[in-house]
């Protein structure tokens, strides 16, 4: 069986101190002026005259089982990874184009201002593969962010999730279930934020056409790289052995002209 990353969020348990986006911007190189994770407001009640407890809800891309984000994608940059269920983004595919941007319902997508591609919330890669969990979850003060494959009933995140059945909401756009795996104990707020995902028609049957283009383009690009660097290492100058070149004086006395 396939893992199923996911998160597992205690939103009662945040306390808006954005550790968790400073971590991930720090961790993941971010660029300024974009973040790849939030922490959302709820409005605090108002109660006989007296200001309720407010509640902050953590958050960032969804990573979904049915991502709108893969079917606005025209070149198969974005995907949805069948070996731990997180939708990724190949930035050699990706040509900036920001269609996947309105199409994601959460928000979670931006164009990166600098190296102009897309970019959103990767689950930290590199930190998993040193079996460490994202930056966000481990720098929690509050532990309000659990991590794990949820296939996996071992798992921390399996565990909270069976223990809480019956409990577990999740931000869903009314217009487009796009399955989302954040789960959020209990409760949380606000809700009915995520929008309505714009995915023209039109970009299915594009994505058809121009994805394999794309990709033939960056293949071809890499084999061109390699008959270069071939072709200077088996044709390339070779300096003529028993030539040495002898200076100005010499090039000046083929030419027909003394040195003196």
């Amino acid at each position: 069986m396939n893992a199923k990353l996911a998160m597992v969020i205690d939103s009662a348990k945040c306390i808006d101190c954005k550790a968790c986006v400073a971590a991930c911007k720090q961790a993941n190189g971010v660029s300024r002026g974009v973040w790849r994770n939030w922490i959302k407001e709820a409005v605090p009640p108002v109660e006989n005259g007296k200001l309720g407890r407010g509640h902050f809800q953590p958050g960032a891309c969804m990573h979904c089982d049915e991502p709108s984000c893969v079917i606005a994608c025209p070149t198969g940059a974005t995907f949805k990874d069948k070996a731990d269920g997180s939708v990724v983004i190949d930035p050699k595919l990706c040509i900036g184009c920001g269609n996947c941007i309105p199409s994601c319902p959460y928000g979670a997508r931006f164009r990166d201002p600098v190296r102009r591609i897309a970019d959103k919330c990767t689950y930290c890669p590199e930190r998993r593969a040193a079996g460490l969990p994202p930056a966000c979850v481990d720098t929690c003060p509050t532990k309000a962010r659990v991590f794990g494959d949820i296939s996996d009933p071992n798992s921390d995140a399996a565990k909270l999730l069976a223990a809480n059945q019956g409990k577990v909401v999740r931000v869903i756009a009314k217009q487009n279930d796009t399955k989302p795996n954040m789960y959020y104990i209990a409760s949380t707020a606000p809700d009915g934020w995520a929008v309505k995902p714009v995915n023209p028609l039109s970009f299915d049957a594009l994505s058809q056409v121009v994805a394999p283009l794309v990709k033939y383009a960056v293949g071809l690009s890499g084999l061109g790289v390699l008959a270069m660097l071939g072709r200077q290492l088996l044709v390339g100058q070779k300096p003529d052995v028993g030539t040495p070149h002898e200076g100005p004086e010499k090039d000046k006395k083929e030419d027909g002209h003394d040195a003196r």
